[in-house]
Parts: structure tokens; C-alpha cells; sequence
């Protein structure tokens, strides 16, 4: 009965062991995704801002986001259209982004009905949009003021209610592409340096060759 008893114990110890380990494993164990969004909401100034210049490429309409002077965002220009043409600023390590039309300088932002329109001056949340690459390569642009609300556009280009959307949604799915005429940079790639040849020392056939070759000088 002792000797039962003592290998249940003993039996106890080790199930309790087991359960600690795993659950000191569990809370060690980084969570990466959870950096990648806490870092997402804040500006990073140790970094240099990036500015491009690219379209983006509704999904559902097959055009392009534009800003027009009167304000208003939609999803109706042409490749290459000169309200397509976007300029795009990288502010952060989780790439928020602030996008401004070219040709009018509005930032496209999001007001609190979950609507998109141009403003002059971009410094609010309202206009700060976070980057998600999804799986199917298209990119999700969430608003940093509003979680959860994302840019998205009908088939006729009409900006769609943020309130409604959601990240797996076609309509709020875009690709970036270079306005058409647009030149690459001439700034050449890095070249790849060829291996050096390695020397092979003369052998004392080969020397001897190279003496008679040399006319014994």
C-alpha cells in the first residue's frame, strides 16, 4: 500500500512538473504578430521617412484611386490619369502611411461616418492608413483613427462605407503600379563582383616551360 502510494506521488510530481513547463513555455514564447500591431499605432522617428509615388489599383472597380479638387475620393481613374497619381509617405515601422493626390495635394482621410475625403493638411489620425499585405498579394489599407475600418470601393468606383468593410473583402483590396509613362530610376542595381581566379603555383615542369619559352633570360 505504501509503495502504491508513494508512486502516485511520485507520478503527481512529475504531471505537475510537466504542466509548469508548459506553461512557462507558452508565456516565453514571443508573440510577433501582437509587436508588429502595437508598433504599428505609433510613429517611429528613428527611422527616415520614405516618400513614393505609384497608383493604386482598386480590385473590384479595375481603376485607379484618385483625389479631385472638389474633395471627393473615388476609384474611377484611368492608368496614368493625373489625379491617379498618388504620392505616399511611410511614417512608421508597421508601414502607416499618409497618401496625397499629386495633382490637388488633399490627403485622402476618413471622417467619423466612415467616409473618405480630401483634406489640405494630413497630420490627423483620421489620415494615417496602416499597410496589410494579405496572402493573395493585394494590400488592405485599415485606418489608424478608426480600427477595424478599411478603404474600399464599389464596382463603380463609389468609396464604400468603412463601417461595413472587412479585410477579406474584394472591395477593399488594391495593388500598387507606376503611373503609365512613369521612368524607372536610372540608378543601377548592385553589381555582383566575379570571384577573383585563384593563382595556381608553378610546378618545376612548368617552370622549366616557361624558361625555355623566355629564351633562358
Amino acid at each position: 500500500m505504501r509503495l502504491r502510494t508513494s508512486r502516485l506521488g511520485y507520478l503527481f510530481l512529475q504531471f505537475a512538473a510537466l504542466c509548469f513547463y508548459a506553461q512557462d513555455t507558452v508565456q516565453s514564447s514571443p508573440n510577433f504578430k501582437q509587436h508588429v500591431t502595437e508598433q504599428s499605432r505609433l510613429s517611429d522617428r528613428m527611422s527616415r521617412r520614405l516618400t513614393r509615388t505609384y497608383q493604386l489599383y482598386s480590385r473590384t472597380s479595375g481603376k485607379h484611386v484618385q483625389v479631385l479638387a472638389n474633395k471627393r475620393v473615388n476609384a474611377n481613374g484611368d492608368d496614368g490619369a493625373v489625379h491617379a497619381k498618388l504620392e505616399v509617405e511611410t511614417d512608421s515601422f508597421g508601414s502607416r502611411i499618409r497618401i496625397k493626390g499629386v495633382k490637388t495635394g488633399y490627403y485622402i482621410c476618413m471622417n467619423k461616418r466612415g467616409k473618405l475625403i480630401g483634406k489640405r493638411k494630413g497630420r490627423g489620425k483620421d489620415c494615417i492608413f496602416t499597410e496589410i499585405v494579405l496572402e493573395n498579394n493585394y494590400t488592405a489599407l485599415q485606418n489608424a483613427k478608426y480600427e477595424g475600418w478599411y478603404m474600399a470601393f464599389t464596382r463603380k468606383g463609389r468609396p464604400r462605407k468603412a463601417s461595413k468593410t472587412k479585410q477579406h473583402q474584394r472591395e477593399a483590396h488594391f495593388m500598387k503600379r507606376l503611373p503609365r509613362g512613369h521612368l524607372l530610376s536610372d540608378r543601377r542595381p548592385f553589381d555582383v563582383l566575379p570571384l577573383p581566379v585563384p593563382v595556381q603555383p608553378l610546378s618545376r615542369r612548368t617552370k622549366h616551360s616557361h624558361h625555355q619559352r623566355s629564351g633562358g633570360r
